[in-house]
């Protein structure tokens, strides 16, 4: 005989972390920036239930030199945004994305000489 398997019902499924359509725009636009200036080339998006991850690559082979996440559980106590370098290390943590980003922003930031 066959064996049936039941079709998931809409509560069966599991809430997955994303970011929303502003907080994503404003992180593509970072890192068009950034391809701009030379220092990423390539990126890659993560979504589990858990934590939503923005990583960007210097080259294509190697470790991310950068991820972006985002943590909803983490949203009351330490902010839902964090900003890990290529080590594990947390650069930021916040609530707000624009405040997580600014280390980034101040990298593409230069003097205009007279």
């Amino acid at each position: 005989m066959s064996v049936i398997t039941p079709f998931p019902s809409p509560r069966d499924r599991q809430a997955v972390a994303a970011f929303d359509r502003l907080e994503f725009q404003r992180i593509l636009d970072l890192y068009g920036r950034m391809v701009a200036a030379g220092h990423w080339r390539d990126y890659g998006v993560t979504f589990t239930p858990e934590v939503a991850v923005f990583s960007a690559f210097r080259r294509t082979a190697e470790r991310p030199e950068i991820r972006i996440e985002k943590r909803p559980r983490l949203r009351a106590k330490q902010g839902a945004f964090a900003l890990i370098s290529e080590h594990g290390t947390v650069l930021q943590r916040g609530h707000d994305l624009a405040g997580v980003l600014a280390p980034l922003e101040r990298r593409l930031m230069r003097l205009v000489g007279e």
